[in-house]
């Protein structure tokens, strides 16, 4: 049986704004003042740098380039975030869904996967290395890094839709492979394809794996309104 959640799309958001609504979001999913929630979002160019990132190995981004660079608490390394790429950081309480943070991240997996299929791709996961590949020749599509809190989660995934790929080869060693392969669900497709468009079957698919009936959130006020502590109107 579904259990209530609430969803939160947001449009592009700076990094460090986005990262901010989600603090805000998990202390209130931490304290049961709202139910799980999912936030959807683009952001403009940046390289996030997890927490075992070596900078000096992996980032190589060239001075002048138009991109934020920022170093984050989530797990996993580095990566590159832009327009045209779909990200969802969902803010669950893992008390209700496992207590277990390696299944926590297959299960984002599961989602991409779920995502994907309904638009022709086919994706599944690789032995050894986390997110969601095409196979022959391995490619990556889509990138995951999650941190948790007293059991509830923060960060995500990032779903390449339709973005130029190269600053995950040319600016960083991304996920810390050297010469790995990227692509886009555009590229797979051979046609133009929208975040719009992936998103209603993101948030299907996320329902579907986490047992969750999403209620959408306004957003007219943009981020800002959700970075500040969430109202306890919010609460069911």
């Amino acid at each position: 049986m579904a259990t209530g959640g609430y969803l939160l799309q947001l449009g592009e958001v700076p990094y460090l704004e986005a990262w901010d609504v989600q603090r805000s979001l998990a202390g209130a999913v931490s304290q049961g003042a709202i139910p799980d929630t999912i936030v959807l979002l683009e952001h403009p160019s940046v390289v996030t740098l997890g927490r075992r990132t070596d900078e000096s190995s992996e980032l190589h981004v060239p001075e002048g380039a138009e991109v934020e660079v920022v170093e984050t608490d989530r797990g996993g390394k580095s990566t590159y975030h832009g327009p045209g790429q779909l990200v969802c950081y969902p803010i669950l309480d893992l008390k209700r869904h496992g207590r277990d943070v390696k299944q926590y991240v297959r299960n984002l997996e599961e989602a991409l996967i779920g995502t994907l299929a309904p638009l022709g791709v086919e994706a599944s996961r690789l032995e050894g290395l986390t997110g969601v590949w095409l196979e022959r020749p391995p490619r990556k599509i889509a990138s995951i890094g999650v941190h948790v809190s007293r059991w509830v989660t923060t960060h995500g995934y990032a779903l390449n839709v339709d973005l130029d790929p190269a600053p995950f080869t040319d600016w960083i060693t991304a996920c810390g492979l050297e010469d790995a392969m990227f692509t886009t669900i555009a590229r797979e497709l051979e046609r133009p394809v929208t975040v719009e468009e992936a998103r209603p079957h993101a948030v299907a698919a996320l329902e579907e794996v986490f047992g969750l009936e999403l209620e959408e959130l306004p957003a007219e006020n943009g981020a800002g309104l959700w970075a500040q502590p969430v109202h306890a109107s919010l609460a069911r």
